[in-house]
């Protein structure tokens, strides 16, 4: 009875604009694109009929998703980077700017364009948007780092994932409650998008599986589609079922499945693979047991897809292959009609190219095609997971800021970012490198990187180079309060020392000059260890954004790293702190940055770009 309730609301309309996100969305009339430019803080607009870009507008810094507002000939921009929703007239440009929670990402909108629905990747929560009134209206509690969301064709409830797990969470709109969870599995990762399907209740889930306990290119990360029941069923059934795409094309490797859309009827199921630069279409099946089976080959199409459309009819396919700043326009077979230039290059070649290896699982970052460095550092960011590595336990850290905070690596083993020539060569890339000749070799866990010179030898390396020193990093949502403040005078005390190692503006004693600066807080210790027990003072800076903390991630919270992860004081005397004194020092950690750190310290690494700019596009 529950499942034919579902499903007769899933059939309650039609796919229409607007009800999945990404960084393209087609006006429900299919005359107009939209197309959110990420790394240039722009939006364009453009004519499917005549092929042509309309208008390119200003937008901030890094927009994540469109929606056009229904029939009005409006759309709407999230604004990660600015913690804004921009409306914009198809015609004539900016309309308004709305200020919402931290880190908007998805949005999808009613069909009627009377209100629009945001995920924010951080805190977690989704906002409703009154769009007439321009105004968020209500917002909900999703799960942390939620990213992906789809709204249901009776427009009653909306679908959200969380980034690094994976999970699918049903939100009840009249209440603003999960009602519902589909958990994948512990080594799901990376989910930043959900399409749900147009005529039976089941949401597709485009994600990888990280295997944190293996280091090599064909057993750490895998491509993965999972399928979700949306019906309720005995416990003994399974709800979420899971498609290893590894193998889907044979021994052709896709890498980085990011994003997916299904034909009108839904039918078909057009999947996109980031870090090879593929597609997959498949067939869709009734049954609830093979699910999709796929359609000839995967097709080579342009440079790092991040998006994708099709147009009301199911004829055409829009694909944004952001790399070439272009969207490809396919037939329903994938044959190649046109494509679009929809934003004017603005980067200097050296980050674009280094930009493009950083994506990439292509030789010569990798032979195998499994793992480019977005698989576990996304857009900088870390993926969550706490690798079992030969040198021992180490989790992912983020990028920001990374120019700023050399050495690198937990023990500080490289000295580079070069260095990373190291990770492309060896066994978790295996790809043929960026330089050419031999490089140093050393006994088992000896920092021999250090001793090579990496920069200069090549023009690629030091274009990846540049792009990983170039993660801006941004200010923290949580306020510089009163409590806090009082937890800035005790983190400065001479009394609990956390500023004797995390000093400075970006709160790390991490130097270039040798003898580097290594701390024993006594957490290097035990039979997986090859390296510690001494480790570098990682930057403070967005702290409050982490899944979890210290060098093996034993520590689930900041009060964690206080108090049950600070055995002996080792790591700052704290044990002597009350309740509400480590409540305020957790406060002021989390208030970093509350301003703009220097672009340019003692420890700044020469050559790269310093700041993420927009120049404002030519009309």
């Amino acid at each position: 009875m529950l499942r034919s309730l579902i499903a007769s609301l899933l059939l309650a309309s039609p796919l229409f604009a607007g009800a999945s996100n990404s960084l393209l969305d087609v006006s429900p009339d299919g005359k107009l694109l939209a197309v959110a430019n990420t790394d240039n803080g722009t939006v364009s607009v453009v004519d499917l009929k005549s092929r042509k870009k309309l208008h390119e507008f200003p937008c901030g810094d890094h927009p994540e998703g469109v929606a056009w507002a229904g029939k009005s000939g409006m759309f709407l921009a999230t604004v990660y980077g600015d913690d804004t929703v921009h409306f914009y007239d198809a015609a004539k440009g900016h309309q308004f700017g709305l200020t919402v929670d931290d880190e908007p990402y998805g949005i999808v909108t009613t069909a009627d364009g009377k209100f629009a629905y945001v995920t924010h990747d951080y805190p977690g929560t989704v906002s409703e948007i009154d769009i007439a009134a321009r105004k968020v209206t209500r917002t909900f509690q999703a799960g942390p780092n939620c990213r992906g969301i789809a709204l249901a064709a009776d427009e009653k409830s909306i679908f959200v994932t969380e980034f690094f797990t994976t999970k699918l969470h049903a939100i009840d709109l009249a209440s603003g409650k999960i009602t519902d969870t589909w958990p994948g599995y512990g080594s799901d990762n990376l989910a930043r998008h959900v399409v749900l399907h147009p005529k039976r209740p089941k949401a597709y889930i485009s994600h990888i599986r990280s295997r944190v306990e293996a280091h090599d290119a064909r057993g750490s990360i895998f491509p993965q589609l999972s399928i979700c029941d949306l019906w309720e069923k005995p416990k003994d059934e399974k709800r979420r079922r899971s498609i290893a795409l590894d193998t889907y094309n044979d021994v052709y490797v896709i890498t980085n499945p990011w994003e997916a859309a299904l034909s009108p009827d839904g039918k078909k199921l057009y999947t996109i693979y980031a870090g090879t630069n593929d597609m997959n279409v498949s067939k869709t099946f009734d049954d609830d047991y093979r699910e999709a089976e796929r359609i000839g080959r995967a097709t080579r199409i342009g440079r790092h897809p991040r998006a994708i459309r099709l147009n009301p009819e199911g004829t055409e396919v829009y694909v944004y292959n952001t790399l070439d700043r272009s969207v490809g326009i396919y037939d329903a077979d994938m044959k190649s009609l046109a494509a679009i230039t929809v934003t004017e290059e603005v980067r200097s070649k050296e980050w674009l190219r280094g930009k493009e290896l950083f994506q990439s699982a292509l030789p010569p970052m990798g032979s195998a095609r499994w793992i480019a460095c977005s698989s576990c550092h996304p857009d900088g960011l870390t993926d969550g997971r706490v690798w079992h590595n030969p040198e021992g336990h180490r989790k992912t850290p983020n990028l920001f800021g990374l120019g700023h905070t050399h050495p690198l690596h937990w023990s500080a083993d490289r000295d580079e970012s070069q260095d990373f020539e190291y990770t492309i060569r060896g066994k978790l890339m295996r790809g043929r490198g960026l330089t050419d000749g031999p490089l140093k070799l050393g006994k088992a866990f000896e920092a021999i990187a250090l001793a090579e010179k990496m920069g200069g030898r090549s023009k690629d390396l030091d274009a990846l180079a540049l792009y990983t020193n170039a993660f801006p990093v941004r200010l923290s949502p949580h306020k510089l309060t009163d409590g806090a403040k009082r937890g800035q005078k005790l983190f400065a005390s001479a009394e609990t020392q956390c500023a004797k190692c995390h000093t400075g503006a970006y709160y790390t004693d991490s130097q270039l000059k040798k003898p580097f600066n290594l701390h024993d807080v006594g957490t290097g210790l035990g039979a997986d260890e090859k390296m510690g027990p001494k480790y570098d003072t990682p930057t403070l800076l967005g702290v409050y954004r982490l899944p979890n903390y210290l060098h093996d991630g034993r520590a689930a919270t900041l009060m964690d790293v206080l108090t049950t992860q600070n055995p002996g004081d080792q790591h700052g005397k704290t044990s002597h702190l009350k309740k509400e004194e480590l409540e305020e020092l957790v406060a002021f950690l989390k208030a970093l940055p509350f301003e703009k750190p220097p672009e340019e310290t003692p420890n700044t690494v020469k050559d790269f770009e310093k700041e993420f700019r927009y120049p404002r596009p030519k009309e």
